[in-house]
């Protein structure tokens, strides 16, 4: 599994790139990066990826609903800014963490619904894909 460690000039994940919400049994995640149409930087899978080792962890959550801030995107895939100037090792890698990261929700024991509201390209349809449910 690559980790941030692995990808030169990658900052540790934020909590608020990625914001949980718990409405009882039932986890949100919010993709909180509207401005960029929630594009997946690697501060964003990591932060992601932390939630989904929380939900999994918790025995009280039932469900989890993955969706993006706004209204105008569900995730617009990679952060194409992160992209540029990338070897193709470095590029491969950080093309393997995001899948990583969604093998790792597909994987969770509870339903997992992606609220799609906008677009989703790229990565994101492939975060959508990772869901059990689409709407």
């Amino acid at each position: 599994m690559t980790t941030p460690e692995d990808l030169p000039g990658t900052t540790p994940a934020s909590s608020d790139l990625v914001v949980r919400e718990q409405y009882g049994a039932v986890a949100r995640l919010i993709i909180n990066r509207a401005s960029k149409a929630n594009a997946l930087s690697i501060e964003v899978l990591e932060s992601l990826d932390a939630h989904i080792d929380a939900v999994g962890s918790d025995a009280t959550t039932r469900a989890v609903v993955v969706t993006g801030a706004g209204d105008r995107a569900f995730s617009a895939g990679a952060d194409i800014s992160q992209l540029v100037g990338l070897t193709s090792a470095r590029a491969r890698a950080l093309m393997r963490r995001g899948q990583d990261v969604f093998d790792r929700l597909e994987a969770l024991p509870v339903p997992v619904i992606a609220a799609i509201g906008g677009i989703a390209l790229g990565g994101g349809l492939e975060l959508a894909m990772a869901c059990d449910i689409r709407f």
